[in-house]
């Protein structure tokens, strides 16, 4: 079965994903394909998505790939780097099973992935999960030693004019099932309206909840410029040696900013801020913690987070224990709905009971006489 559509190639897929239409084709360049990303593609309608690398390399049992192929989208994986070169963005492509063709010629040629594939390369990968298990605790604890001062200590931390002692604070990253820890929330943020702070795209994601975030960190890489010019105070990620990436974007748009440079993730920095801010509480939605999660995003290590997780430990809560522990008060407006309902209820059996009438009139009539009414 052949599929024709406009080719969108893209090396960064979080970047891409946004640009996509239905019908779209999707050209990628992403080893290990997360999660998130696999999840935006699944959901983004194209007809298909084409990969220079391999969706999962073996590296660790990466099942992202499952969320495309599940969606009825095929997925033609390690056609190579050469796609590139060859298809730019608008030509009109065709997929024929695990070939690409441009105006009728050979392109690329790669691997359909199926369901049944997947598992085999799954099995294999987890016979290799001892060994990348033993490399990755390895470089964890190599960073721990050399970076530990500059986490724990660090004292560059930028001023922050948005008012953080004493409130709960609600860390929302663009991670594994993010969208869905923050649904979950609804009633919580209701209630309790914690402060939001937003990691790149993460942002855009608050916004489209319908909710405001008052403080956005990271990268910058994956927040719309619309995001960004929310109104929310704008802390960019840099370098130890201070060299911000972001920072000719939003010179570019006018904002105002003041760079964190530390050797740390985003979502630390984020947790890192609530913090030391005095925060109440830190609920954490779309965080990344485990092993399988740090793998798919391409990280040798975790130490900065295994640092952070340890000083904020006794106030931060992930999303999906407050959705599952949170049990919120009804609203005054049922209280009062129910309590009317019961009142009506009473008026209209009194009505219609003579017996009933004649012995609250009774009991009327005593109280008056005891009352000496």
């Amino acid at each position: 079965m052949s599929l024709t559509g406009t080719a969108h190639p893209g090396r960064r897929t979080k970047t891409l994903i946004p640009m996509l239409l239905p019908g779209d084709i999707a050209i990628i360049d992403h080893k290990d394909i997360d999660r998130v990303c696999a999840a935006g593609l699944a959901k983004s309608g194209v007809r298909a998505v084409i990969n220079a690398q391999a969706s999962i390399s073996g590296a660790f049992p990466n099942s992202a790939p499952e969320l495309i192929i599940e969606a009825g989208i095929p997925l033609i994986d390690s056609v190579g780097p050469e796609i590139f070169d060859k298809v730019s963005d608008g030509d009109i492509v065709t997929v024929d099973g695990s070939e690409v063709y441009l105006g009728g010629e050979l392109v690329a040629s790669g691997v359909l992935l199926t369901s049944g594939i997947l598992r085999t390369e799954m099995d294999v990968a987890q016979e290799h999960m001892e060994a990348n298990l033993e490399e990755f605790v390895q470089n964890t604890a190599e960073y721990l030693m050399r970076e530990k001062d500059k986490i724990i200590r660090d004292s560059r931390m930028p001023a922050v004019r948005t008012e953080v002692e004493g409130r709960q604070v609600l860390v929302v990253v663009r991670g594994p099932d993010y969208l869905e820890d923050l649904a979950a929330l609804r009633t919580y943020i209701s209630e309790m309206k914690p402060l939001i702070i937003a990691v790149d795209g993460g942002a855009d994601a608050v916004i489209e909840a319908g909710y405001q975030p008052s403080i956005i960190v990271g990268d910058m890489d994956s927040v719309s410029d619309s995001a960004l010019k929310c109104g929310a105070e704008i802390i960019p990620h840099a370098y130890e040696d201070g060299w911000c990436p972001s920072a000719e974007r939003l010179d570019r748009l006018g904002i105002e900013y003041e760079a964190w440079p530390i050797a740390a993730t985003s979502e630390d920095l984020a947790l890192l801020l609530a913090w030391e801010k005095g925060a109440d509480l830190i609920v954490a939605v779309g965080t990344h913690s485990n092993l399988i999660e740090y793998m798919e995003k391409n990280r040798k290590g975790m130490a900065s987070t295994f640092l952070v997780r340890l000083r904020v430990g006794p106030k931060l809560v992930d999303a999906k224990g407050v959705s599952k522990l949170y049990r919120p008060a009804p609203p005054t407006r049922y209280v009062w709905a129910v309590v009317g309902a019961a009142l009506v209820a009473l008026i209209v059996i009194v009505a219609v009971s003579e017996p009933l009438r004649n012995t609250l009139m009774m009991m009327w009539l005593n109280l008056q006489a005891h009352l000496g009414f």
